[in-house]
């Protein structure tokens, strides 16, 4: 696939659609090693996230902006992380992308999307924006454990209504 350097105007315009979203509401497919897990999720900026998973386990991920909790329903069990202590906390902060990208000499283009290259501390993410939409439209990164997880996005939304209480983690631990 061809790579190229993007210009400073489609720079502007995927800042100019990032400041202008609010919220985003998407179909996900997730990839990690070889498991492969379904789901829909609902990005509200700046840092809160909730998903639902596609699984026997009917997991949830929430965050609310400071923690992030994952919930499986059948075991009654839940792990909760500091929020700071994950990539999800670069990638749903809608301000250090927009940095990220001014600042950025690697957004990078091919067929379908433009990518950047993100390394903050020890993290590496990068992060996918369809190119006619020009809306985000995925991301890789490493979990904690340090497997390489790929977060493809569909079927996106913005700015819908959505009710602030699902990024409630209180709801979700038991």
């Amino acid at each position: 696939l061809f790579h190229g350097t993007v210009n400073a105007s489609i720079k502007t315009e995927i800042i100019n659609n990032l400041k202008l979203t609010e919220n985003l509401k998407f179909d996900f497919i997730q990839k990690i090693g070889e498991k492969i897990e379904k789901g829909e999720c609902i990005i509200a900026y700046p840092k809160k996230i909730f998903c639902r998973y596609e699984d026997r386990y009917n997991k949830i991920l929430v965050s609310n902006g400071k923690s992030l909790v994952i919930n499986s329903d059948r075991s009654n069990q839940y792990n909760r992380y500091r929020l700071d202590k994950t990539p999800l906390n670069l990638i749903l902060d809608k301000n250090f992308l927009i940095k990220k990208i001014k600042d950025s000499e690697n957004l990078s283009s091919s067929l379908n999307n433009y990518s950047l290259k993100v390394i903050y501390e020890k993290t590496i993410i990068i992060i996918y924006f369809e190119k006619d939409t020009l809306d985000l439209i995925g991301w890789t990164n490493s979990d904690i454990y340090q497997n390489k997880v790929e977060t493809k996005i569909l079927n996106v939304k913005k700015n819908i209504m959505i009710n602030k209480k699902i990024f409630k983690i209180q709801n979700y631990i038991n």
